[in-house]
């Protein structure tokens, strides 16, 4: 969404190190030493954050991206793997209980966006979605954040946040300068590693009882107070798309 955001605005730069250098991530761009109030390469102003919509500074616009919780718990882990996790320390099933489900953030953080999904300063979209049609998603994503979108800009920005781009580029796409700043002052290992763009970490890699506890979190969560027995549910009733 950043790499999106970014190139919208922009009409396609990629002439920087980090993609949070030049879509700042709120809750650590204090200790990078980023100015949040500065002025940025091109407007809207753009912000990435993991924060729940309570905690969220007011007075802008904002897009949450939701996606399958099994399929998020497994992302976490390989960005985590190698940087703040020493290879093999842990199994993915491991990570996960004892961690994404112990803490049920996920959950909290999806009830509160979904409960401003209809809020007009609010996009709320599905990871899923934007992979099946991407240029639906561009062209929604366009509308709300006030960025004329024409053929050119269109074929840039499917072109610039494709997966093989951004595979091709991952060093701008790793928090590269966040984990150096750890390295600094955490001796984490010297090249240590992280990874956001992968090609294909997903739920496949976790085992039945870690599988039957995520459906037993969402039953709790989600399907007691909305009434979606499932995240494909929610997509399915929910979604214009």
């Amino acid at each position: 969404m950043q790499q999106i955001v970014h190139t919208l605005r922009t009409g396609g730069d990629k002439n920087f190190d980090d993609i949070s250098r030049v879509v700042p991530w709120l809750e650590v761009s204090a200790v990078l030493g980023i100015d949040l109030e500065a002025e940025q390469i091109a407007n809207p102003r753009a912000f990435k954050s993991h924060l729940s919509w309570d905690d969220m500074p007011r007075g802008g616009k904002y897009i949450n991206v939701a996606r399958d919780p099994a399929d998020a718990a497994v992302s976490i882990f390989r960005f985590f793997e190698g940087w703040l996790l020493e290879p093999g320390a842990m199994t993915v099933d491991q990570f996960v209980q004892a961690t994404f489900l112990a803490s049920r953030d996920y959950y909290n953080h999806l009830k509160s966006w979904w409960n401003r999904r209809n809020d007009k300063d609010v996009l709320f979209l599905f990871y899923e979605e934007m992979l099946l049609d991407p240029e639906t998603m561009i062209r929604t994503i366009a509308r709300f954040i006030g960025v004329k979108l024409d053929k050119l800009l269109l074929e840039i920005t499917l072109e610039n946040s494709s997966k093989k781009f951004m595979l091709q580029h991952q060093d701008r796409f790793d928090e590269g300068m966040l984990r150096k700043h750890g390295e600094e002052i955490a001796c984490l290992p010297p090249g240590s590693t992280s990874v956001k763009v992968t090609s294909g970490s997903t739920k496949a890699e976790l085992g039945d009882e870690t599988i039957e506890q995520l459906q037993q979190a969402w039953r709790d969560e989600i399907a007691g107070p909305f009434g979606f027995e499932s995240y494909e549910e929610m997509i399915d009733v929910y979604s214009p798309y």
